[in-house]
């Protein structure tokens, strides 16, 4: 068994010794405030590496007002959470950037609507400088329980005008969409179907808008409705290949209602890409590359989609340290939309 040392924590009475100074001008330089030449803020900061000192966050608070704590919102049950590669890949973005700010992660999930309320009373409590929400139904009551607090969100809000001056980070899922159901009918496919994802929620909607600019007044039996899982892409599937037995090329809302789609396919002995060519959107590696076979996509970069959210986050409470009044950032830089790209490999 390790023995742990007795020595006391070094405290700011310590630090100011080493130094020189006195205990306020410590305070000062520990806690990020202004007015200390620049000489004595290097050997303040010469005396906490030489000391191991580690302030009092709960003391640092009351000076800075900050807590250096960002919760992570998302809307879903952890069974959805834990399955889905999407969210451990903003997750990681969003790590990152927290990380290199010195800044904590508070992972707060979603299963009823008890958790709502419990969500929102926790961020009305001032434990975190703001919140990073992602994955929002549009019946969603989180926007209104965490009025007031700093918030960046990860998809288009979808709410009556589309923003309500909210600041977002999304990727262009209608213009991506476009380019995977060209993709397809360039190959010369001419019966097109369409998996969406649930259609409570923006990026669903966008893809299938992408998928109808393409294809016109496309037969409403080529669309069928997903839930952005495996089985929600295998239920779909089978309602295609019942209405449509001609069916020769599947775009789906993303990887995992792809893959699904793909299993039911082989079940029913058509081979992809021969007989019925697949598309899917998010591109998550390795997912994608070892799948059967290997899947053209739509590639959106997700881990850096989260890095940009805590960033935006961070830029707009170093800015203001403030909420609007919409609960969005006052002066924060506006919101982001990311490119994507067609990723070609053996499904289509």
């Amino acid at each position: 068994m390790t023995e742990q040392s007795t020595e006391p924590r070094p405290t700011l009475e310590a630090v100011a010794a080493r130094a020189g100074v006195s205990r306020a001008t410590v305070s000062r330089v520990v806690n990020g405030g202004d007015g200390v030449r620049e000489p004595l803020v290097e050997r303040v900061r010469r005396a906490v590496d030489e000391l191991g000192y580690v302030p009092n966050q709960a003391a640092r608070s009351l000076v800075t007002r900050r807590h250096d704590a960002v919760a992570v919102v998302i809307a879903e049950p952890e069974t959805r959470v834990f399955a889905d590669p999407f969210f451990a890949l903003q997750l990681r973005g969003i790590s990152k950037e927290l990380t290199a700010h010195d800044s904590q992660l508070v992972l707060l999930l979603t299963e009823g609507r008890a958790d709502h309320a419990r969500v929102g009373r926790y961020l009305a409590g001032g434990h975190v400088d703001g919140a990073l929400v992602f994955s929002l139904h549009l019946d969603d009551p989180l926007p209104g329980l965490i009025h007031g607090v700093p918030t960046v969100y990860g998809g288009r809000p979808g709410w009556s005008d589309g923003s309500r001056g909210a600041v977002y980070v999304d990727c262009d899922n209608r213009g991506g969409a476009r380019e995977a159901v060209r993709h397809l009918v360039g190959l010369g496919r001419r019966r097109v179907g369409h998996i969406t994802g649930a259609l409570d929620q923006t990026s669903a909607v966008d893809r299938l808008d992408g998928f109808r600019d393409v294809m016109g007044d496309v037969d409403p039996k080529l669309i069928a409705e997903g839930d952005f899982t495996p089985g929600g892409g295998e239920r779909a599937m089978r309602e295609l290949l019942d209405r449509c037995s001609d069916l020769d090329a599947v775009f789906a809302a993303n990887d995992l209602t792809a893959v699904g789609a793909m299993r039911v396919l082989r079940e029913r002995g058509r081979r992809v890409p021969e007989d019925v060519a697949v598309v899917g959107f998010d591109d998550m590696l390795p997912f994608t590359e070892q799948a059967d076979p290997p899947l053209t996509t739509v590639r959106q970069d997700i881990e850096e989609m989260g890095r940009l959210m805590a960033r935006l986050l961070l830029r707009g409470l170093d800015r203001t340290g403030s909420a609007s009044a919409s609960g969005g950032l006052a002066g924060a830089p506006s919101s982001v939309v990311l490119p994507t790209t067609l990723v070609r490999r053996a499904s289509a």
